[in-house]
């Protein structure tokens, strides 16, 4: 196999609001694994909060050129176990290699990747569109731009319950409200209280990552159920999760790619935890990844590519929440250039 690096700048409709900061453009590298006439693609994007950049990613990714470009004889599987030991303080580069490959792999099969994991495209989760912390007339005026079904809400503001009620006067949509570990143990449990009257499903993440103590107190006292977001990044976090969140959000990059995020999310459907996958800020070769997922998911968030200016890649599409898949083998995207 032959390994190309590109990266970009990705720019933002807006500025995009959490509660931990604000940003207009999104650092990304994408990998593509190259052989045979094939390629294959994958992502990772700088993210402040996991303490990742590109440039980083591009030196690391050189340096260890030698471990990657190995003929594609293993399975996607054997592949990740393979370079696991390499990239093992780096789920975000290791994540964009598994995707490139499994990508790769399926493409050379002839096969879409949800038809080589065996699964059925029906009864899909609709996914949700994110409105950033902002004033709420250009919250509201963001949510005019972008009629939709469901809406994922950035909390974490002194007067987040004004926000949401003033929301609700202007949609009927579904909401889910993510704090992105911005509120308290009261906080959370009074919010879930008036939460629930104006008709949000979830909230997402409200304490910080590594408060098991708060999580536990919320879960058994939340008006609403409580998803697991920053709490939950690896495979052995699953079960650390149950009986703490009454589900788990799964990222792509946090966890080191598709093939581990398969099998999180079984694990957690045996433990009985609903299940999700959301995205970063990203463009739709990570977008497209995810969407071969959702056989798995309760709900999804993968609208990363929508909150951008302008797409460096195509594939799968969201349509008003609905995913129209690509008639691309493998994982259905590529770059536009």
């Amino acid at each position: 196999m032959n390994l190309i690096i590109r990266t970009y700048k990705l720019q933002l409709k807006h500025p995009f609001t959490i509660s931990r900061g604000t940003r207009t453009e999104i650092p990304s590298m994408i990998v593509e694994l190259h052989e045979n006439g094939f390629s294959g693609f994958g992502e990772a994007t700088a993210n402040p909060y996991y303490n990742t950049n590109v440039k980083q990613f591009e030196k690391e990714l050189t340096k260890k050129r030698d471990f990657i470009e190995i003929s594609s004889t293993k399975t996607p599987e054997e592949y990740w176990d393979y370079l696991l030991p390499h990239f093992k303080n780096n789920m975000f580069l290791l994540c964009a290699l598994d995707e490139a490959y499994t990508d790769l792999f399926t493409k050379m099969k002839g096969v879409k990747l949800y038809d080589y994991w065996g699964f059925e495209l029906k009864n899909l989760s609709q996914s949700n569109y994110t409105i950033g912390i902002d004033s709420i007339e250009n919250m509201v005026a963001k949510m005019k731009e972008m009629p939709w079904p469901i809406y994922k809400i950035k909390l974490g503001t002194k007067n987040d319950i004004e926000i949401v009620t003033e929301l609700r006067k202007h949609s009927d949509a579904v909401f889910r409200i993510d704090a992105n570990c911005g509120w308290t143990v009261t906080e959370t449990i009074k919010n879930s209280i008036e939460l629930q009257k104006l008709g949000v499903e979830f909230i997402e993440q409200p304490l910080p990552a590594t408060n098991w103590k708060g999580a536990k107190i919320v879960f058994n006292n939340s008006y609403l159920p409580i998803i697991a977001d920053e709490s939950c990044q690896i495979e052995t976090d699953i079960e650390k999760c149950y009986d703490h969140f009454h589900g788990v959000n799964i990222k792509l990059m946090k966890c080191g790619g598709l093939t581990p995020a398969k099998r999180m999310l079984e694990k957690a459907k045996l433990l009985g935890l609903k299940t999700m996958v959301g995205c970063m800020t990203e463009s739709s070769v990570g977008i497209s990844a995810i969407a071969h997922l959702t056989p798995l998911l309760d709900y999804v968030d993968m609208d990363g590519a929508l909150l951008l200016k302008t797409d460096i890649a195509s594939g799968v599409k969201l349509v008003n929440g609905n995913i129209q898949f690509s008639n691309k083998n493998g994982v259905g995207a590529f770059l536009n250039d």
